[in-house]
């Protein structure tokens, strides 16, 4: 199995040809309301979409995870699992196999399970998931958000933000190095995976001058010490997980 990096919040996840597009964007401004002043992000380049994709699966439905300029390029056939704000814009936007999930449901895929983990509250609660296959299986949950309602169990890798972020006032949105001790205690993956804050990506705006981050890589890895390799993937690099 392999996993392969595009910056921001976007991956692309590969069982043996069994390929998932996880939270994509590779072209175009990401703007919030109320517009570009308050809060934009730019990508360095486009990118090119990967080819022979099976499964779209979205953890939120926030653009920076369901990003409208990117998933217009998709075809509307391409079947999708996601949370329910996900779906609904999925669904909006025309696409003919849709699956919402509300934490605490599964849904199976060819080989792979998948089950809907509680993930952040955007205010809404989104999803994070267990993704389970006989190759490789692994956690994912892009603000660093992990119920306690999931059971420990072993599992191959955990994506995840390894770094905080956060606003004055509001706190942290964004909670990965808060939380890595406690997903390697209770998954005890081989590699850990950075996410969120990664790729060629500009911001600006309002919003952004208030944005504070804590918390480095390598401070990750000191965190977690021998228990797991903690990776900064290079985005369009792909990185073998499970045996």
């Amino acid at each position: 199995m392999e996993a392969t990096y595009f910056g921001a919040n976007g991956w692309l996840l590969d069982w043996s040809g069994l390929r998932v597009l996880v939270d994509p964007w590779f072209r175009g401004p990401l703007v919030f309301p109320p517009g570009p002043w308050f809060f934009q992000g730019q990508l360095s380049q486009s990118l090119e979409l990967p080819a022979d994709l099976d499964l779209l699966l979205l953890t939120q439905g926030l653009d920076d995870h369901a990003h409208p300029e990117t998933l217009a390029l998709l075809p509307r056939s391409l079947p999708v699992v996601g949370s329910m704000a996900a779906a609904k814009k999925v669904q909006q936007l025309g696409f003919e196999q849709v699956t919402g999930l509300r934490p605490g449901e599964i849904t199976v895929f060819g080989d792979l399970r998948i089950e809907a983990t509680a993930g952040a509250p955007v205010p809404q609660v989104e999803n994070g998931y267990l993704l389970r296959h006989p190759e490789a299986s692994l956690y994912l949950e892009p603000h660093g958000y992990l119920s306690a309602e999931v059971a420990p169990e072993a599992l191959d890798a955990v994506i995840t933000p390894v770094v905080d972020l956060g606003l004055p006032v509001a706190g942290a949105f964004v909670r990965g190095q808060t939380v890595l001790p406690e997903l390697v205690q209770r998954f005890s993956p081989r590699k850990v995976l950075a996410s969120t804050t990664g790729g060629e990506v500009r911001f600006s705006g309002w919003l952004n001058r208030w944005l504070w981050q804590k918390g480095t890589l390598a401070e990750a890895q000191q965190a977690v010490g021998s228990a797991a390799q903690v990776i900064d993937p290079v985005p369009g690099q792909r990185y073998a997980l499970g045996a």
